[in-house]
């Protein structure tokens, strides 16, 4: 029988070494292929929230957005030719009303407090209101209402839940 015999220690130590990295680097293919995205956001129309050029994380599936979850939607869920970042205001069967005159979001006959908005609701759009969410799809609006392009035009609309990329979760955002 023969011995084989064994590595010095420095070569078992960089053997380890070598296999630790490279756990790591799977791991972290992993979780970046299957459950993490990065996304960036352009433009101010989620100011205050979040900021032109701002990086966020974002979970790399999104199963049932809820209330005042932050979405990332691919261009091909509206008509614009990139990639959008709302907040959700209503979900399938929510009633949906924007009073222009006084500035007020209602959701199922119910006033909404928006903290986080960065001024009251006065840009209208070519929807008309009160709004029944559809099946299978969100009503998303920006915080910085006056300047976003939103579920407010038809451009945008009400936005199919499959082309939701994911929910923003770093930096953490407020819910409504």
């Amino acid at each position: 029988m023969s011995h084989e015999p064994l590595p010095s220690k420095p070569l078992r130590a960089l053997y380890e070494l070598a296999d630790v990295i490279c756990s790591a680097i799977v791991l972290v293919a992993v979780l970046f292929s299957f459950f993490l995205r990065f996304a960036g956001v352009v433009g101010i129309s989620m100011a205050p929230t979040l900021h032109n050029g701002q990086r966020l994380v974002i979970t790399a599936f999104t199963s049932n957005p809820s209330h005042g979850d932050i979405v990332v939607v691919s261009e091909a869920g509206t008509q614009l030719s990139e990639v959008i970042v709302k907040r959700v205001v209503g979900l399938p069967g929510d009633v949906i009303d924007i009073d222009f005159d006084a500035c007020t979001v209602s959701r199922n006959g119910e006033i909404l407090n928006e903290a986080y908005i960065n001024a009251p609701t006065e840009l209208r759009g070519d929807v008309d209101f009160p709004i029944v969410v559809e099946t299978g799809t969100v009503f998303l609006l920006g915080d910085n209402r006056n300047r976003s392009q939103d579920s407010r035009t038809s451009t945008v609309g009400q936005v199919d839940q499959r082309f939701i990329m994911g929910r923003v979760i770093y930096p953490r955002n407020s819910k409504l």
